[in-house]
């Protein structure tokens, strides 16, 4: 009797060990998926980062669709019959007034002062190269994500020193304003036959 348990020992084995396998490889493929799917829990900084980064891809993108030869552009140069776009921003300039308004209005949360040579809302006149307007835009916008991670729910609806508005009205500002002037870059990038990146590969 001994002496069958010990030969049956080995085909017990042949079946137990395996079965084990499969158990413990179920039970860790079962708790990958929970810690591949684990995120940090959303703030409202990341949030408002979130959004600043979304509307930063679709200028920013836009911006460098358009060749520089035609960063100069206005509708005005179309003529077309019974419009009236006598004195409206170029490309270029509807570009560095989002750069410069971005500096304006998220200036106001971070504390630090606009670049100097901004006077206006057309940005500055020494900006002039493709090269040198999409710098200026880049940089603004990284004025927007330091401004976004500033934001908690404690100081949202502060305002800052010199603003008549809040933090929060401050930040989504800024993000509808970039948004409001996307939408006029799209029509010039139309008006030179131009499909924005945005896009590219849809329904156009």
């Amino acid at each position: 009797m001994k002496l069958l348990r010990i030969l049956l020992l080995p085909a017990t084995l042949c079946f137990v060990m395996p079965a084990l396998g499969q158990n413990i490889k179920t039970a860790t493929n079962a708790a990958a998926p929970q810690a591949q799917t684990a995120q940090p829990a959303t703030t409202l900084a990341s949030a408002l980062d979130h959004e600043v980064s979304a509307v930063e891809k679709l200028v920013t993108e836009a911006a460098e669709a358009m060749p520089e030869d035609k960063f100069n552009f206005s509708p005005e140069s179309l003529n077309i019959p019974g419009s009236n776009y006598k004195g409206v921003r170029t490309f270029a300039v509807q570009v560095k007034h989002i750069a410069t308004s971005n500096y304006f209005i998220w200036s106001g949360i971070t504390g630090e002062k606009p670049p100097a040579s901004l006077k206006d809302g057309n940005g500055p006149e020494d900006v002039k190269t493709k090269a040198e307007i999409l710098s200026f835009l880049k940089d603004s916008f990284a004025l927007g994500h330091k401004a976004a991670a500033l934001l908690t729910p404690e100081n949202m609806l502060q305002t800052p020193e010199h603003s008549k508005s809040t933090r929060l009205r401050l930040a989504t500002f800024g993000v509808a304003h970039a948004f409001d002037h996307y939408g006029q870059m799209v029509e010039y990038l139309r008006m030179n036959g131009i499909v924005p990146p945005a896009s590219q590969g849809k329904s156009n």
